[in-house]
């Protein structure tokens, strides 16, 4: 009889130490503890995403905008690149002085009478005085004092593109139309009229 054959079993029931009980493994606590907090975390952003799915197709888009955007109107004025902060004085308000500084005959009357046909007021009638006779290459100059540079050359300019405006000392309202080498002709009137109405028009709403 073995050592360890409890007593009064009669040899019954040896443990004969050819078998081992099977040991468990320590359970990894930390493991289950991290997979615990990543599945709660999982749930969360889940939930999270579901919140905003519903915002986005309901249309409650109040919840970007700030109080000062909520109450802006939607759509606001947007002022034109090219018209000037004031009203434009109207075509035949601009007295206009026609020269030409070319070395081709009647060009200062035909354009002048041109312009007389498009509403301006005509003033004098010639030749260019020696500062610019045949000395301007472009198309022409549009000369005036400072205070008509976003007023009546503006305007002017309108009828001849191309044309460069220029500013001298002079204190009166007139202003001078000097024809250059490179004219042809004053623009098509209806072209001319186009531009005109359109710097003429109101500013309008950009949304």
């Amino acid at each position: 009889m073995s050592m360890l054959t409890p007593p009064g079993m009669g040899g019954k029931y040896r443990i004969t130490g050819s078998k081992y009980p099977r040991m468990r493994r320590p359970r990894h606590r930390r493991r289950i503890v991290l997979a615990a907090v990543a599945a709660v975390v999982a749930l969360g952003l889940a939930g999270w995403g579901t919140l905003q799915l519903i915002d986005v197709f309901s249309g409650d888009s109040t919840k970007n905008t700030t109080a000062g955007e909520r109450n802006r109107p939607d759509c606001e004025p947007s002022p034109s690149p090219t018209a000037p902060a004031h009203a434009l004085p109207k075509p035949g308000e601009i007295t206009v002085n026609v020269y030409n500084a070319t070395p081709q005959d009647g060009l200062a009357k035909t354009t002048a009478d041109e312009l007389r046909k498009r509403g301006f007021a005509i003033g004098k009638v010639g030749n260019a005085p020696e500062t610019y006779d045949k000395k301007v290459p472009g198309a022409g100059i549009l000369l005036g004092a400072t205070s008509a540079s976003d007023s009546a050359l503006t305007v002017l300019g309108t009828q001849l593109r191309g044309a460069t405006p220029k500013a001298d000392t002079r204190t009166t309202k007139d202003v001078d139309l000097i024809i250059g080498s490179a004219f042809k002709a004053l623009d098509v009137q209806k072209d001319a009229d186009l531009a005109l109405a359109t710097l003429s028009a109101p500013a309008a709403p950009s949304c």
